[in-house]
């Protein structure tokens, strides 16, 4: 299985079946993918006692990298092989404190894709509905 010979939804699918390894970044942000499809996808993510901040809540940063890898990965699922994409800008609203040691759900969708750009939004929720955290996010498309 070679990544390169993969689109973004193969590659994307791999990781949620296990056979692939996923980001290495899941080790710090402890996030998992749920489900994907072109221009869309859906990850669980659990802040933890490694992601406080001097005051002990939630850092900001652990939503802001949640954001910013949903709606990269909503991109890279509508990218045929060999393409690759970078983020250059993200817009991060954070509208609650982020609850430890609850599994939230990130989901990430494709606005729209260009040759050069894709735009995206995603947002971070509780199984209730409760919206913690959203976001805009554009990516360089690298041909």
């Amino acid at each position: 299985m070679s990544l390169a010979t993969m689109s973004g939804l193969e590659i994307l699918h791999a990781m949620a079946e296990g056979k692939i390894p996923p980001a290495s970044i899941t080790q710090t942000m402890p996030m998992k993918v749920i489900s994907v499809e072109p221009g869309k996808v859906v990850f669980e993510a659990t802040a933890d006692e490694r992601h406080l901040n001097p005051l002990g809540g939630v850092h900001g940063g652990f939503l802001a990298t949640i954001m910013d890898s949903v709606t990269a990965c909503a991109v890279h699922s509508s990218l045929e092989a060999g393409v690759g994409y970078a983020t250059i800008d993200l817009n991060v609203k954070m509208l609650k404190p982020v609850p430890q040691n609850i599994p939230l759900i990130a989901e990430g969708k494709l606005i729209n894709l260009s040759k050069s750009l894709g735009i995206s939004e995603g947002c971070l929720k509780d199984e209730q509905g409760k919206l913690y955290g959203h976001a805009t996010a554009t990516c360089m498309i690298l041909r």
